[in-house]
């Protein structure tokens, strides 16, 4: 017996099919909650809350500076159907304050901009929509959101199930002897809290450039530029090198690496996308694969 009222039944209708086309699947572009000048988009498998299906996981892309963030959300949506996972993708404008720089998410913090707790509340709102325990998730980001990889998972690392860094045009290496963000001399003061390497050394790390990703014109630093400091450029030259000299770097510390090298691909991250998705496999399986926590 249908007790709704004449009123209801549309209404339930709408809110269904408005929730099929703009939510599940590849979403429409929400503005976040916490500040609407950020906004993300999904991809939700449909069988997302089912009965007898899995649980999702969710794996967070985050783009580089040209801002591509739809582009990575397609070349997941495979992955996400078949590994029962959402994904998430934040924009993140450049010039937000008005200045046009186009790198302050790289670095985490653009004046009062905290940009890994926009993340982490872009995050709780995903969670909370379709009703998921996302307190862990993947990572990856490439060129400048390769950069954003590597200080959010020296800064959250407690947050993560894997993490995989893309060819970051500078890198932050864990050396206490340098200042932020060449090293992490300053780390505690900057962020108010210390690096937790012993939660880094349990998170799957995943490093991959290309072979012909050797143009530098876009990541010499110089002096007078914003980010410019002692030390910015002696990592190496190209992105390969700079990669190579942060895997040296957390492996000194304890932190386990897998490192891709790709022959014959220049600074292309969609190129990746096959590589970075077989590493979250992998991290996958162990994660459904150990007890749930009392």
């Amino acid at each position: 017996m249908n007790t709704s009222t004449p009123a209801e039944a549309p209404t339930a209708f709408a809110d269904q099919r408005a929730r099929a086309i703009y939510d599940l699947g590849p979403s429409t572009i929400y503005a976040s909650r916490s500040d609407p000048r950020f906004s993300y988009c999904t991809y939700v498998p449909e069988h997302v809350g089912k009965p007898g299906t899995r649980p999702m996981q969710l794996v967070v892309v985050v783009h580089g500076t040209g801002r591509a963030f739809v582009n990575y959300r397609e070349a997941f949506s495979g992955f996400a159907r078949w590994n029962d996972c959402i994904v998430l993708c934040p924009l993140f404008p450049a010039g937000v304050r008005g200045d046009g720089n186009r790198d302050g998410f790289k670095h985490l913090i653009e004046a009062d901009i905290h940009y890994d707790r926009i993340l982490l509340d872009m995050v709780e709102e995903v969670a909370e929509k379709f009703g998921c325990d996302f307190s862990r998730f993947a990572l990856f980001g490439y060129s400048g959101g390769g950069q954003f990889a590597n200080r959010f998972a020296m800064l959250h690392p407690e947050r993560l199930w894997a993490v995989s860094i893309g060819a970051p045009g500078s890198v932050t290496l864990i050396d206490p002897e340098q200042g932020w963000w060449v090293g992490t001399k300053d780390f505690a003061d900057r962020f108010g809290k210390p690096m937790n390497l012993e939660a880094l050394r349990r998170v799957p790390v995943h490093m991959i450039a290309g072979k012909a990703d050797i143009e530098t014109w876009e990541i010499t630093h110089r002096e007078g530029g914003k980010y410019y400091m002692p030390g910015a450029n002696d990592a190496g030259r190209t992105r390969p090198e700079r990669l190579e000299t942060l895997r040296r770097s957390f492996e000194a510390a304890g932190v386990k690496v897998s490192f891709d090298l790709l022959d014959n691909v220049p600074h292309n991250g969609l190129a990746c996308v096959d590589h970075v998705q077989d590493f979250f496999a992998q991290a996958l399986q162990a994660v459904r694969a150990a007890p749930s926590p009392a």
